[in-house]
């Protein structure tokens, strides 16, 4: 798993930014705010974005903006989105290219980036668009989610990846929402 991200065979995939959860999430701010800077990117570019809400009944809906992103959004109770057939149904198309944004680190979304690894795919981990309550288990998640294979990245290296040039005809909309 090297190179560039490639925005044709790309899919953004938000897991539980939820409302009630966000104010226990350490920098949660700056998670909701990466990840909908990915999302809105993903979007000039045609980029499926993809969501998920952990027990929504429980910790209530995802942040407003980041639901507006998805095109979906999938209800769970499984922490591993990977259980719900649904979700694995969305993944079904030629993007092999798994960007991955969302909380809990340790919990959601390391289950669900191994679940996708078990299943032969291709992850892309945004390290500063995951959070977790304790900065402890966000570090300890993203080692274990690379030393399983998948890959570590920043918000901006996926956008400018994505991009590839300044010559891009999206390029100015992407840079606007960098500045």
């Amino acid at each position: 798993m090297n190179g560039l991200c490639d925005a044709s065979r790309s899919t953004l995939i938000i897991i539980d930014l939820q409302e009630r959860l966000m104010p226990a999430i350490h920098e949660g701010d700056t998670v909701v705010r990466n990840a909908l800077r990915l999302s809105q990117t993903a979007k000039l570019l045609g980029i499926p974005v993809i969501g998920t809400a952990q027990n929504p009944e429980g910790l209530g809906p995802n942040v407003a903006e980041v639901h507006a992103q998805c095109e979906k959004v999938f209800a769970k109770m499984d922490f591993d989105a990977c259980a719900e057939q649904a979700f694995l149904d969305a993944l079904a198309d030629q993007r092999g290219e798994l960007i991955v944004a969302g909380c809990e680190a340790h919990v959601c979304v390391l289950q669900t980036v191994l679940g996708l690894l078990g299943r032969g795919r291709h992850v892309r981990l945004v390290a500063d668009a995951i959070g977790s309550r304790v900065p402890f288990n966000r570090q300890v998640a993203m080692e274990r989610a690379k030393s399983a294979g998948a890959e570590l990245l920043t918000t901006e290296m996926v956008m400018f990846e994505w991009m590839r040039s300044a010559a891009h005809p999206r390029f100015k909309d992407m840079l606007r929402l960098v500045k």
